[in-house]
């Protein structure tokens, strides 16, 4: 299905996406970036929250990084601005280390983990998670795209072909 380059590739543009969202969201006021516009997470922050949250979680599950401590509903990391904004940087880059140092037999493979949202255990595929993984991740920038232009910001280019390699 995928291979080891495919998980190189999408962590280097899941950071390049992050740095653009979070540059533009950075010049906003700490208002706007809570301001609840009615998207599933209500806000940039909150939406910005969750996605680290996710990548954590599965993170834990890929490689044994730390969990999260909040759980589902409750996914807000980091109630500061600043603090999001360093550990989302952080862990782009221990996503990227991971993927460069991806066995590819390791897709192979199956994942069990419990489902806290299924109440649980749950078994796929991890070439078919880390799909999900990475497109996770691009459904809710997307959300906060649009968030970001709702509030006059100008994201630059969001197309993976835009991206150098």
């Amino acid at each position: 299905m995928i291979g080891v380059g495919y998980a190189q590739q999408m962590a280097r543009y899941n950071r390049w996406q992050n740095e653009n969202l979070y540059g533009v969201a950075d010049t906003l006021d700490d208002a706007a970036r809570r301001k609840d516009c009615g998207a599933f997470f209500g806000s940039i922050h909150a939406t910005l929250n969750h996605l680290l949250w996710a990548d954590r979680t599965w993170m834990n599950r890929f490689a044994g990084t730390p969990k999260p401590e909040a759980g589902i509903p409750h996914v807000a990391l980091h109630e500061h601005w600043e603090d999001l904004k360093r550990e989302r940087a952080a862990f782009d880059t221990t996503i990227i280390a991971w993927s460069d140092a991806l066995d590819p037999a390791w897709l192979d493979g199956d994942l069990t983990w419990y489902s806290g949202n299924a109440k649980r255990d749950v078994t796929r595929p991890k070439s078919f998670l880390l799909t999900h993984f990475f497109n996770h991740q691009t459904h809710h920038r997307g959300q906060v795209h649009c968030l970001l232009t709702q509030a006059g910001g100008k994201p630059h280019e969001t197309d993976i072909l835009g991206m150098s390699v």
